[in-house]
């Protein structure tokens, strides 16, 4: 594992298996989130696809890298150039407990985020989250063209079990 796309919905778990695999087999991670939008003093601006291509490109000149992120047409090259792709999958109920429990921790101050975490934006995590259950059939059939290296995680698997693979 050299070029890992580490891809999934909305609180599926992504971030912390890249910060995790990142801190264990030593590989840097680029969350696919800080690609899409680009912080300036000003904010968050939206980079164009060709934008987020460029910059893509840029850090696949490495030998090694975690990309983490939701699934978007904008990026789809990423499928291609990882030599392993891992599904998070965690059940909806779980999804959706983490989204609220996201929303409380970064509404206190416990945990950070490069969004505003109002109410519109807890609002969306949800919308996303339906959205992506009723369009999953097509995401897994895309998928299904990547199975010789694709690692599907339906719950919180031990980071030793994964690295054996």
């Amino acid at each position: 594992m050299k070029k890992i796309l580490i891809i999934g919905i909305v609180a599926s778990g992504k971030t912390t298996l890249a910060k995790q695999l990142s801190q264990t087999i030593s590989i840097p991670w680029y969350e696919l989130d800080c690609v899409v939008y680009h912080q300036t003093p000003e904010g968050r601006i939206k980079r164009t696809a060709d934008e987020q291509l460029v910059v893509i490109e840029e850090i696949n000149r490495n030998e090694t890298w975690i990309f983490e992120g939701t699934d978007r047409d904008s990026y789809q090259c990423l499928y291609e150039m990882a030599d392993t792709i891992i599904f998070l999958d965690p059940p909806l109920w779980r999804r959706r407990v983490r989204i609220f429990t996201r929303f409380l921790k970064q509404k206190l101050g416990i945990e950070a985020c490069h969004y505003h975490p109002d109410l519109k934006m807890l609002y969306m995590m949800y919308v996303w989250t339906r959205d992506f259950e009723r369009d999953r059939e097509r995401f897994e059939a895309k998928l299904h063209s990547y199975q010789s290296k694709m690692i599907k995680l339906s719950h919180n698997n031990n980071l030793q079990e994964l690295l054996k693979r």
